[in-house]
């Protein structure tokens, strides 16, 4: 089954430029010019992957990014911005952005990040498949990767997909040490390696939510001139 693209894009010269090129890959794509249609099909259909504008009308694509990662599934993001707006692409990634693209942009470029974006979801899959989609039990905290659930003295705490996705590696490895760069490319993939801050915000956002005391963490915790592990001190059930 091919896989199926929804681009978000309002200008119809490169939406119509990606549509013929995806479906020369054999990919199934939908399109759609503004915010407010592209907001109601990403959030009424399943699709593999959304290529999304920042700059649409009526709803911008930072906010249906915001809004897509609220949702239960998870759908691979890859944004694109304008060449100048270094604001955009950050607090697109602070969303959970998967991959972005400035424009004027390669298509060649854009059709290698959807093969990449692809491939790191398939080879998460079976990472998954083969040994890590198991509940972890940390103090207080439960983890259930297949259903994306987080439990804390039983009483859901609602994260974001990357802030999920960064609990379940850190539980799964307690006392184990790891640099913002690592986690970058463990968590956010290839490619990220100038925007380590966004490690920091999403580890202050995730303290937030599980943490007693975010300032006085016992679960995550600062690694001064290194990094950041997950406490070793808590028990496994």
């Amino acid at each position: 089954m091919p896989h199926k693209i929804l681009i978000i894009e309002d200008d119809p010269d490169i939406t119509n430029l990606l549509k013929i090129n995806l479906q020369d890959m054999g990919y199934e794509v939908t399109p759609a010019y503004e915010g407010r249609s592209g907001l109601e099909q990403a959030t009424s259909n399943q699709y593999d992957l959304i290529i999304l504008d920042i700059m649409l009308p009526e709803i911008d694509g930072l906010e249906i990014c915001r809004r897509v990662r609220a949702a239960p599934d998870y759908t691979p993001i890859l944004m694109l911005t304008c060449k100048s707006s270094e604001l955009d692409r950050v607090l697109g990634l602070e969303m959970g952005a998967d991959d972005y693209l400035t424009k004027p942009f390669s298509i060649m470029e854009l059709m290698a990040r959807v093969k990449a974006l692809f491939r790191r979801v398939e080879a998460l899959n079976s990472s998954h498949d083969a040994d890590q989609q198991k509940k972890l039990k940390r103090g207080d905290i439960e983890i259930d990767p297949e259903k994306r659930t987080v439990l804390k003295k039983g009483q859901p705490v609602h994260l974001t997909a990357k802030e999920f996705d960064l609990l379940y590696h850190f539980a799964g490895h307690p006392g184990r040490v790891y640099s913002r760069s690592q986690l970058l490319d463990i968590v956010w993939g290839p490619g990220f390696e100038s925007y380590e801050h966004t490690v920091n915000s999403h580890i202050n956002r995730l303290r937030a939510k599980i943490e007693r005391s975010p300032a006085n963490p016992d679960y995550i915790l600062t690694v001064w001139g290194v990094g950041y592990k997950f406490s070793d001190n808590l028990t496994e059930e």
